[in-house]
């Protein structure tokens, strides 16, 4: 198992981040969440008090920011981020980060990096087609956006925030059309990944149909 590399690529609220942490305890591989990436320096510019449509200034931030990932945790400038970076605030911002061609570099050079040390399993949008695109195992997962928006949802009311559902599913919606048509590393499901559908399924559904497909 030296040096596996799984991708797990789909839109937004798909299940990626949780299918694949799953999965990296079972396998005992590292998981890197790359989308944690993007809120991360989503979460230094409004830190900041950068507009997030200044791609100059955001380009500079992020030039300026020491991203890594180590016992699946996520590092900011050697500061380990939690919950901050799963804001509404983050996550209504994080697409306009991402989809900037500079930063998308900045970050794909990190996970590259990231992805030569150790077997990992990777989620993001964009790992199979672009990122690693002879990574060993690729899956895309999709699901409703009312799937999408209901699972966010119930994962912000468990935190305590107060919020809407219809702006939710609307925010993905409009995350989805960001992601997809960007010019840069867009979201697309890889041409040999496999697809899986997880509206209506359970978590363990999911992990054993992603586990069943892996030989090692």
């Amino acid at each position: 198992m030296n040096n596996l590399v799984i991708a797990v690529d789909g839109p937004a609220g798909a299940g990626k981040s949780t299918i694949a942490k799953i999965i990296a305890e079972k396998l005992n591989i590292n998981y890197i969440d790359t989308g944690a990436m993007y809120r991360a320096i989503t979460y230094k510019c409004l830190q900041n008090n950068i507009n997030i449509n200044n791609e100059d200034e955001v380009i500079k931030i992020a030039k300026n920011t020491e991203i890594d990932f180590r016992d699946n945790n996520i590092y900011l400038d050697k500061r380990v981020l939690k919950e901050e970076i799963r804001t509404m605030e983050v996550s209504n911002n994080v697409s306009n980060v991402a989809k900037i061609k500079e930063v998308r570099y900045l970050m794909v050079d990190v996970q590259r990096e990231i992805g030569t040390r150790n077997s990992v399993i990777l989620d993001g949008r964009d790992i199979g087609s672009y990122v690693f695109p002879n990574a060993d195992y690729k899956f895309f997962l999709v699901a409703t956006p009312e799937e999408r928006g209901n699972r966010r949802y119930k994962e912000l009311i468990n935190k305590g925030y107060e919020v809407n559902i219809d702006e939710i599913i609307n925010d993905i919606v409009k995350r989805d059309e960001i992601d997809s048509n960007r010019e840069f590393a867009p979201l697309v499901k890889a041409e040999d990944a496999i697809e899986i559908d997880t509206t209506g399924k359970d978590i363990n559904e999911v992990v054993e149909s992603v586990i069943s497909k892996i030989n090692i």
